[in-house]
């Protein structure tokens, strides 16, 4: 197995586990709703099943987001020999990328829902895997422009 593959699939297991990892956290400790500020009025972690997407769209809809997850995976699956050896930050964040739509994908798998507990009080509560998702799609916005 080539370099790049074993940057983006580190890269994608690293996702996956802080993301899991995190939600196991939460799961374990919080009630369904539960809030705990960290910065009051702030930052606090709040424990919230979210049966959509992001910003609250199709919401219960989770046999279409199934579908677009595991389409995206393999978009990526399908493109991995298009990245060359020597583009290690594209590498990473198609990592992010695919990391963050599997982390997200086993607990619809799971649970029918994603796990969000991330909470800025004035923004959508979200969780890691739609950080490094968001992070590596601007990213790879970004790094595909001004190539």
């Amino acid at each position: 197995m080539g370099k790049k593959y074993v940057v983006i699939f580190l890269t994608a297991l690293a996702v996956i586990l802080m993301d899991q990892i995190a939600k196991f956290l939460i799961k374990a400790n919080f009630q369904l709703n539960q809030s705990l500020p960290l910065i009051n009025n702030l930052f606090h972690l709040t424990y919230i099943h979210n049966t959509g997407a992001g910003f609250g769209i199709l919401k219960s809809q989770a046999s279409i987001l199934i579908f677009i997850s595991v389409a995206v995976i393999g978009m990526i699956l399908f493109n991995l020999d298009k990245i060359k050896n020597n583009e290690t930050l594209l590498q990473i964040l198609v990592g992010f990328v695919l990391g963050g739509t599997i982390g997200n994908l086993i607990d619809r798998l799971a649970y029918g829902y994603v796990i969000d507990f991330l909470d800025f009080q004035i923004w959508p509560i979200f969780n890691f895997a739609d950080s490094f998702v968001t992070m590596g799609v601007i990213g790879l916005i970004i790094y595909l422009w001004k190539k």
